[in-house]
């Protein structure tokens, strides 16, 4: 069932829900999310039971505002303050050391948490309006609603092609970033980044006041952060634009079952190739990308070829999400 977000009863509704253990999913200003109350590990059980993802892999617990930080953090380090101050409400995960006795489902086992406050106005007034229901809820575990490993979801309907009735979903219009948050890891005295988003490095580290570590091999699991990831049921590849040009003309007028998305205007002799032309600004090809390759599955393709996005660090999170996509 879908409720339109925009309405308080609706709202309501899905804090009630959630409050009774069951799942939601909601709308951030990354990606839907499927939520369930992080305080409880039966209802994050059905998140990892409804997704199929692995109950080691842990979730990002979003929050209503950076005081609801010490229900779930040890500590907050200098460096971790400022990045909240910075960047929340927006899509930016912290990594935390966890507290003793919760959320230990919603962290996979391990003793650091993933925190986020999301900026979109009907994930802010879900969280508020959970914090009053009966039991309070105080904060919402919310990965990506979708079958793990594949497309995140960008709208509503993404989520009800992917769920069917089986969860209510509050609607909250298409997801204005479009990819997941960036992921900094903060348990380790220096910022770590461990998944690129729509926030540069550049940005991350002078918000933080210090320059961002290596990860090396002690980091924390995180969400979105295994090789395959991303993945629609047609397969993607990368290439330069003169590598899809050349394979074009080498398949001719026989083409089938293959989309193209690309900054530059491809020619095809086939009328049976799907072209779709990817935008030149990182932030628009951010916003799009997933519902790209979604439509894409839709139509049925076998392959989807893809141009590799420019080098320039405003592109890393769209290479990232690209590169997990062509990993399956």
């Amino acid at each position: 069932m879908i409720l339109d977000g925009s309405q308080p009863a609706s709202v309501d509704t899905a804090a009630r829900t959630l409050a009774a253990g069951e799942l939601v999913a909601f709308p951030t200003e990354t990606v839907y999310g499927l939520g369930a109350d992080a305080g409880s590990d039966a209802a994050v059980a059905k998140i990892f039971a409804a997704k199929g993802r692995p109950s080691d892999h842990p979730l990002i617990v979003h929050v209503a505002d950076a005081a609801s930080v010490p229900h779930f953090a040890a500590s907050v380090p200098p460096f971790a303050q400022r990045l909240m101050d910075a960047f929340w409400p927006g899509p930016l995960t912290l990594i935390l050391p966890r507290r003793d006795g919760v959320g230990a489902a919603a962290a996979g086992g391990q003793d650091s948490i993933g925190l986020r406050c999301p900026a979109h106005p009907v994930a802010h007034a879900l969280l508020l309006a959970c914090r009053q229901a009966t039991p309070p809820v105080q904060g919402v575990a919310g990965p990506s609603a979708n079958k793990f490993g594949r497309v995140s979801p960008t709208t509503a309907q993404h989520v009800q092609s992917e769920f069917g009735g089986a969860v209510l979903v509050l609607d909250g219009g298409p997801c204005n970033v479009g990819i997941e948050s960036t992921i900094i890891d903060c348990t380790r005295g220096a910022p770590v980044l461990l998944r690129p988003g729509v926030l540069t490095t550049d940005a991350i580290e002078r918000a933080a006041g210090q320059r961002l570590a290596d990860p090396g091999a002690d980091s924390p699991r995180a969400s979105g952060t295994l090789e395959s990831h991303y993945a629609p049921r047609a397969r993607v590849r990368l290439m330069d634009a003169k590598s899809l040009q050349t394979a074009l003309d080498l398949l001719g007028a026989e083409a089938s079952q293959i989309a193209t998305w690309s900054r530059v205007i491809l020619r095809s002799k086939s009328e049976q190739i799907l072209r779709r032309r990817m935008p030149d600004d990182a932030i628009e090809t951010a916003r799009q990308l997933f519902a790209v390759l979604r439509e894409f599955d839709a139509q049925g393709v076998r392959l989807i070829w893809v141009e590799t996005p420019p080098p320039g660090p405003e592109w890393e999170g769209v290479r990232d999400r690209l590169q997990r996509a062509s990993a399956g």
